[in-house]
């Protein structure tokens, strides 16, 4: 389902926001929600994997709200592929899943943001805001279970490789990156290779959990 817009708002002020999730009554109270709020607008529902995916073609939208339980193409996948053709949306799971395990798994494929379903709503409103600013949203007590409690110690990377580390951990691509920092995509490559032997981390979302223990995600990126 899409919406048309409104002549008398202005989209490009607003966040665009696509819910997909299977259950109707939820995606009619997060929509309520959501335009309520002065900076978001709801441009479209699905009630599928399948259906998110196309609304996302057709709609380009700022920010996904994504279920990970439903029929015909799980949210994992539909993640997955809309982080592949684009990177730029950002995708938030809005799960009753508090398992470490569905948050890794979303961090794995590119998720921006994980909140529960029992969440209070400015909770929502946070992490939508907080992803639009470059940021990656995790529902606290999950990302407790994800960090831990000990303090770790600081490794020896040098300032490019912080720099660069922070952008991936945030999920820009190696392109993204280089342009960011006036760097060769090349450098980046080695700067990511370098991160990779120090660190051992070889997937995403073993460096958001790396970021986040190092509190590398707390303030803007770099310029």
């Amino acid at each position: 389902m899409r919406y048309p817009q409104n002549a008398n708002t202005q989209p490009s002020e607003r966040i665009r926001v696509l819910i997909a999730d299977d259950h109707a009554i939820l995606r009619d109270g997060l929509k309520a929600l959501l335009q309520s709020a002065p900076d978001m607008e709801v441009v479209g529902e699905a009630a599928t994997g399948k259906e998110a995916l196309r609304l996302v073609h057709e709609l380009r939208p700022d920010v996904v709200l994504m279920d990970i339980s439903m029929p015909d193409m799980t949210g994992l996948e539909a993640t997955e592929v809309i982080k592949r053709m684009y990177p730029e949306i950002k995708v938030i799971a809005l799960t009753v899943h508090e398992h470490e395990t569905y948050l890794r798994r979303m961090l794995q494929v590119g998720a921006d943001g994980y909140v529960v379903k029992r969440a209070a709503a400015d909770e929502l409103a946070r992490a939508i805001r907080t992803v639009m600013r470059g940021g990656i949203y995790l529902h606290p007590e999950v990302a407790k279970s994800v960090v831990g409690r000990s303090e770790p110690k600081m490794p020896r990377l040098g300032e490019r490789e912080w720099q660069v580390l922070r952008l991936i951990a945030l999920g820009y691509t190696n392109q993204q990156i280089a342009e960011r920092l006036s760097l060769s995509v090349k450098t980046v490559e080695t700067y990511r290779s370098r991160i990779a032997d120090k660190l051992g981390l070889k997937t995403r979302a073993e460096i958001v959990k790396f970021a986040m223990q190092h509190r590398l995600l707390e303030e803007e990126p770099d310029p």
